[in-house]
């Protein structure tokens, strides 16, 4: 039972307060992954007191935010985090300014992130077998593509003929054009010829949807588990000890084009950020030269990413 039903279930209140917060979520056009990490918080709050979030005093919360503060000491604090945002949300909907005010404010962490050289890069794309692995960690680096936006791609997105990948909806809801370099476009135009997808650039599982009592196999888009599994094993096999994950391609790949002379707003417009001050932290870590590059793979030496046999198998 997960911990909404159990809200819903003994908590008095909770099930119409959740579908009235699921309802002004939906209207405000909110993810779908805010809108769950919002109901588990705010489901976490009502059991903790017993009692829907908006019924508790000051006292009460600055109680609960204290007690997940000293639990989560040292680890992370999204608990922490989301628990501020949801009530936020919830008190401003609902009419309860003075409350708003008085939760505490975040403070945003000033890490700078994770960067790769070329060289583990390089070594990271030639580590995997499967030509599949090899593209994903291209178009990640290459694209410097968030893992959303890597997944949505379909295979009317990509257009050999101007050498460009089009990103649809990506954060914010906003679209954007990004050049894919000469490195990516043989590199796709191979794929496409070997693996031969039908919609979805990287297809996932194959799942029964029914229609008029009829059952028909429809295929899924790749799921987010397994590119995460695909980027920290290709970093174990080449032997890389930093913290790696997904989005650590795309600031390598901020990084990188800010190294080979890409202005500042020209970088913004290519991450889809949507203020310049997302993009200045690059800054802090790019040694920036004088150069051109329209896609950091190109750069790259000793790749290879196609060699003369193909095998189908994983890692």
């Amino acid at each position: 039972m997960t911990i909404l039903q159990q809200a819903s279930q003994n908590v008095p209140g909770f099930a119409p307060f959740y579908q009235k917060f699921l309802q002004r979520m939906t209207i405000y056009d909110r993810a779908k992954s805010t809108t769950a990490s919002y109901g588990r918080s705010l489901a976490s709050l009502a059991l903790h007191f017993n009692r829907v979030p908006t019924e508790l005093t000051p006292e009460q919360i600055e109680e609960y935010l204290y007690t997940i503060k000293q639990r989560y000491t040292g680890g992370s604090d999204n608990c922490f985090k989301f628990s501020i945002y949801s009530l936020r949300f919830v008190f401003r909907q609902e009419g309860m300014g003075e409350l708003r005010i008085k939760l505490p404010p975040i403070k945003r962490s000033k890490k700078l992130p994770v960067v790769l050289s070329k060289e583990e890069i390089t070594t990271m794309m030639n580590c995997p077998r499967c030509l599949r692995h090899r593209v994903i960690i291209a178009l990640l680096y290459g694209c410097g593509l968030r893992c959303g936006e890597l997944r949505n791609i379909k295979i009317t997105d990509i257009d050999l003929n101007r050498a460009v990948l089009h990103i649809r909806q990506g954060k914010g809801k906003k679209d954007r054009y990004l050049p894919l370099g000469n490195t990516l476009l043989v590199l796709l135009k191979k794929y496409l010829e070997i693996e031969h997808p039908r919609n979805w650039l990287f297809t996932g599982k194959y799942r029964n949807t029914e229609y008029n009592r009829t059952f028909t196999l429809t295929e899924s888009k790749y799921g987010q588990r397994s590119v995460q599994w695909i980027i920290k094993r290709a970093a174990l096999l080449a032997g890389i000890r930093k913290p790696v994950n997904v989005h650590s391609l795309r600031h390598t790949y901020a990084t990188h084009l800010l190294e080979d002379g890409v202005s500042i707003v020209t970088l913004k417009e290519l991450l889809g950020h949507a203020s310049i001050f997302s993009t200045l932290i690059y800054l802090r870590v790019a040694q920036v030269v004088n150069s051109e590059k329209c896609s950091p793979l190109d750069s790259l030496k000793d790749l290879r990413i196609l060699p003369a046999t193909q095998m189908r198998f994983s890692f």
